[in-house]
């Protein structure tokens, strides 16, 4: 089945389902009309639909009955309550994608039987405006088309990577808590310049567009970001100054230990 004629369901209506929706309705993945998401809060639905122009439903089985693939966007803590509600509305038997932090394939298919065609996904926000960074694995009954149909989906809204599942933890770590720890750095970029005299919202979009330049120029040249960082920092000059108070603050190993910690949580998740 292509793309465009699938219907696509949220168990979920948050951010992160939202994000998802908006950039494949926007990059002509899927109309609108071919989209529905259910949530127990109605101000979720009353967002994802407002943002999205997609339909949204109280009922969980409802979504389950007519989707084509299935997302699972609820919290790692309520996956096996909703499971075990929708797994009698699966006869269509669809394709199952699962992005809830931590939790396992195996999991899973504890729960919802071993016929079931599932995909692991890690995504980030991003997606939102087609920069994404997110990684898959698929598993359970998913075939060789289940997995190519997900990396369409996600590349359509940025890079998609498959990788095993052993290493979906630390996806999570990166890029999928990532966009948080790239903000608190463009707030922390954006108060220095507000500090040395810069008006605010100057600061901030020269901040997050020297944020957004440097990913581009790591991505699009192929240098390691050492070597772009060294052809900043002449000697004696104003940025070797910076960086020497950022290797003092210990920033590197900071975000380090972001990761690492991070990855351990999703680990704790999937452990339940």
């Amino acid at each position: 089945m292509a793309a465009e004629t699938l219907r696509i369901g949220f168990l979920g209506a948050g951010k992160m389902a939202t994000a998802l929706a908006q950039g494949w309705i926007r990059a002509g993945i899927c109309p609108a009309t071919h989209v529905l998401a259910s949530d127990v809060y109605p101000a979720a639905r009353e967002t994802f639909t407002r943002d999205t122009g997609a339909a949204t439903a109280e009922s969980n089985a409802r979504v389950a009955q007519v989707s084509d693939v299935l997302i699972l966007a609820v919290k790692p803590q309520q996956i096996a309550a909703l499971l075990e509600e929708i797994k009698g509305e699966l006869a269509k038997k669809p394709l199952v994608i699962s992005i809830a932090a931590g939790i396992p394939l195996q999991r899973l298919v504890d729960l919802l039987g071993p016929g079931q065609r599932l995909v692991r996904v890690m995504p980030n926000t991003p997606c939102l405006v087609g920069s994404s960074a997110s990684a898959y694995c698929p598993g359970g009954a998913a075939s060789e088309a289940d997995g190519a149909l997900v990396q369409k989906l996600l590349a359509a809204v940025g890079l998609a990577v498959r990788l095993p599942e052993g290493l979906l933890d630390a996806v999570t770590g990166l890029s999928g808590s990532g966009p948080a720890y790239a903000c608190l750095m463009i707030e922390g970029l954006a108060d220095g310049g507000v500090r040395a005299g810069l008006p605010r919202d100057v600061a901030l979009k020269l901040a997050a567009q020297t944020l957004l330049g440097t990913a581009q120029m790591v991505l699009q040249s192929g240098q390691h970001p050492g070597v772009l960082k060294d052809a900043v920092a002449s000697p004696g000059g104003t940025t070797i100054a910076g960086l020497h108070e950022l290797e003092r603050a210990g920033l590197r190993g900071a975000l380090m230990n972001a990761v690492v910690a991070a990855t351990e949580r999703s680990r704790e998740l999937g452990r339940g």
